[in-house]
């Protein structure tokens, strides 16, 4: 098996902030049931266009400019609503390199607001 190439800290220095909205799950407390909450944390990680070979197809459609790549140390659900720049997005979609590196890679999908 490959040696792991540590990146955090080139992720720490060249991350921008965002928030990430983390769901949590619904729960009883002391009998009474406590619906599900989205929490707004704020994270950071390196944001970055898709390559003109990814905007051409994947494996869930066609991409478009507004479509972001996400690297960072922290797991995200895909699913978790991330604010960028004024801009929402979802991420969708998950890169596993976790055999050869720390670096987590996501793509965020554009959504209006």
């Amino acid at each position: 098996m490959p040696e792991i190439m540590i990146f955090k800290e080139v992720i720490d220095e060249n991350s921008v902030p965002f928030i990430a909205f983390i769901g949590t799950n619904g729960h009883f407390e002391d009998g009474e049931w406590i619906p599900p909450t989205t929490i707004p944390v704020n994270m950071s990680g390196v944001i970055l266009p898709l390559t003109n070979d990814e905007l051409n197809f994947a494996e869930n459609g066609v991409y478009t400019t507004k479509e972001k790549k996400l690297l960072t140390v922290t797991p995200l659900s895909e699913g978790t609503k991330v604010l960028y720049k004024e801009n929402n997005y979802t991420v969708e979609a998950f890169k596993d390199y976790s055999d050869y590196t720390d670096v987590l890679i996501y793509l965020m999908r554009w959504r209006e607001k």
